[in-house]
């Protein structure tokens, strides 16, 4: 058992350790392109030279998969992500692409031979790049290219931009500490750490409404990893199984005879990690008590198959729309909770409402699953013609009944679009619709059950039964190879209303907006709990408990940007939707921002949260 526990600890330092340089990795080359990691990547191409100078070389697919048409910046959290995702060619891989076209395995490639493939073939280089390339001494001979050789430079030259880049950083850092006197901070595994301009020093002053309470416990010692910042405060909160301190939702007794309006949207998980979902207006007439709700959707799953998306958290805000869309007050948030769904309940005037829907990100995420092969999606009848298989119609059935917003058992040109949007990109024109018109079953312009799945059997066979397109269809809408639905979460809203007849429409459907942090923080700040952080009281850490999730904020009220080492390895089954144990946050001069959303691991037992913040 020591052993065991040993190997453990070990095993848990390396992976600190390993975070550790990755972090280090991508502020060193972002820190080479930009002045700041605070400050955002404005262009296509400080994008491509970020990445660069973190050892990729990627192509103009890659960079435009990142960088879209809606893209106007990416800031270090994206930049991380996207290296998390994009790995560095190895030289093996190289190799296997080079003697795809060697087929004699020679080790050559005709000069000849290689302009014609670069410029006709692919992303097409101009003449002039190619050139560039079979001039170089180091590995072209006799109007020939070693491409051996070549994968050695390329390697080389990868290094060593990111080797520059660390060296950067290094030299930055060193200089900092000369002009502010501070000493390096270095972790438990003796990596060096970002160190920061340290916030002016004010005299502490005693704050009633920010002091910590009675009842908060303190850790005796701060974890290791922890030991050389300046300053840190703990936060300890007890949790019984399936503890719930917030208030229930109840709902009114006449409540049946409200007017009500539903919609019905979906959570979707990207490659990235980042979450997507339907936003909506809600339009109220005249002023009303309303009663605002939001829960999975608990749609027909075939039998045998796990229904992980019930598991998952939802949260709806409430934001009031003013003068213009960007000036959008918090009004509230869904933080009475009945059993899977979660409400609001109070008066509203009348006017204009935005819905923001919400997950944490704790239980929908990215899950590797071994599969032993995929499930069957169509398959030919005994006339020879294509048909879809009684598992893949099932799945259809449930795709239709999510993207079906209304509920009214028909798909309309707008929620067909937003159909078309996330699985292709693109939308359905009033003309294309047309043609749909004369070749599908619709009733009222809008498309059936039935004639939603002709149109998939119509793609299967226009590819002759090759399932590749209905396939990317399923992966985008959260669905693995097994036909489980483990990367999506659809929900459901109800809005009732007692004076009025309220109205609801999705208007888009896109990652978390600011809008919507700038939402979260202040939601916390109003009702969480504050401490100041000992050491630093322009850095204030709000708490705040909503049922089976903690949601963390830091303040930092400083003139400089601020580091803030997050530390939950005295945490007891609990999961955070950061996907690690011990991470930093950057956090700019006057704001707020999220530190992280952590829930239970299992509900049925006890869980902890113990997280200590502190300040590099």
């Amino acid at each position: 058992q020591k052993g065991t526990r040993s190997e453990s600890s070990q095993a848990k330092k390396s992976q600190h350790a390993e975070e550790a340089i990755f972090y280090m990795n991508c502020r060193a080359a972002y820190l080479t392109v930009l002045k700041s990691s605070l400050e955002n990547i404005k262009s296509k191409e400080q994008l491509l030279l970020v990445l660069q100078q973190a050892g990729r070389n990627p192509s103009q697919n890659t960079v435009n998969k990142y960088w879209t048409s809606q893209t106007t910046t990416l800031n270090f959290d994206d930049f991380c992500t996207i290296l998390k995702k994009e790995k560095p060619a190895t030289k093996t891989e190289l190799l296997e692409a080079f003697g795809r076209i060697d087929t004699d395995n020679t080790g050559y490639i005709l000069h000849d031979e290689l302009y014609k493939i670069l410029t006709t073939r692919g992303e097409k280089m101009t003449w002039d790049e190619v050139s560039t390339i079979t001039k170089q001494a180091d590995f072209n001979c006799s109007g020939k290219l070693d491409y051996n050789k070549f994968c050695d430079l390329y390697m080389t030259t990868s290094e060593q931009c990111c080797k520059t880049a660390r060296e950067k950083l290094e030299f930055d850092s060193r200089l900092r500490q000369q002009q502010f006197g501070s000493q390096a901070e270095t972790s438990s595994e003796g990596i060096t750490l970002p160190v920061s301009k340290p916030s002016p020093r004010v005299s502490r002053k005693t704050d009633h409404k920010l002091a910590p309470t009675k009842g908060d416990s303190r850790t005796p010692s701060r974890p290791s990893s922890a030991q050389s910042c300046k300053a840190s405060v703990s936060t300890t909160i007890s949790n019984c199984a399936s503890s719930n301190r917030n208030t229930k939702l109840i709902e009114p007794d006449t409540i049946k005879e409200w007017q009500c309006a539903q919609s019905k949207g979906c959570f979707y998980l990207e490659d990235d990690g980042e979450i997507i979902s339907h936003k909506y207006k809600l339009h109220l007439p005249q002023r009303s008590t309303v009663c605002i709700t939001i829960k999975p959707l608990n749609v027909h799953q075939v039998e045998g198959k796990s229904c992980h998306w019930l598991s998952v958290d939802t949260a709806l805000y409430i934001l009031k729309e003013n003068e213009t869309q960007e000036n959008l007050q918090l009004v509230s948030f869904t933080e009475q909770q009945n059993k899977e769904m979660f409400g609001w309940k109070g008066e509203l005037g009348s006017g204009i409402y935005w819905l923001l829907p919400f997950t944490t990100g704790c239980r929908l995420k990215k899950v590797k699953t071994q599969f032993t092969g995929e499930a069957k999606l169509v398959y030919r009848g005994e006339d020879g013609e294509l048909a879809l298989t009684k598992e893949f119609r099932a799945v259809l059935l449930d795709i239709f009944e999510t993207i079906d917003l209304d509920g009214n058992g028909l798909l309309s040109l707008e929620e067909y679009n937003f159909f078309e949007l996330r699985t292709s990109g693109e939308k359905c024109d009033e003309e294309a619709w047309a043609v749909c018109k004369e070749n599908f079953d619709m009733k009222k312009n809008e498309l059936t059950r039935q004639g939603f799945m002709d149109l998939n059997l119509m793609e299967a066979n226009d590819r002759e039964g090759d399932p590749s397109d209905l396939w990317v269809t399923l992966l985008s809408l959260g669905y693995n190879k097994a036909l489980e639905m483990t990367e999506a979460c659809p929900f459901v809203i109800d809005i009732y209303a007692e004076k009025c007849k309220p109205r609801i429409k999705a208007i888009y459907l896109e990652g978390g907006s600011w809008q919507l942090n700038r939402a979260i923080c202040k939601s916390v700040v109003n009702k969480g709990e504050a401490k100041v952080m000992d050491g630093c009281e322009n850095i204030i850490i709000y708490t705040y408990k909503a049922g089976r999730r903690i949601t963390s904020v830091i303040e930092n009220k400083s003139e400089n940007k601020v580091i803030i080492h997050v530390n939950n390895e005295q945490s007891k089954n609990c999961l955070s939707n950061r996907g690690l144990t011990v991470f930093a946050v950057e956090v700019a001069p006057k704001s707020m921002t999220v530190s992280q959303h952590v829930m239970p691991l299992n509900e049925q037992e006890e869980w902890l949260y113990n997280c200590v913040h502190s300040l590099l």
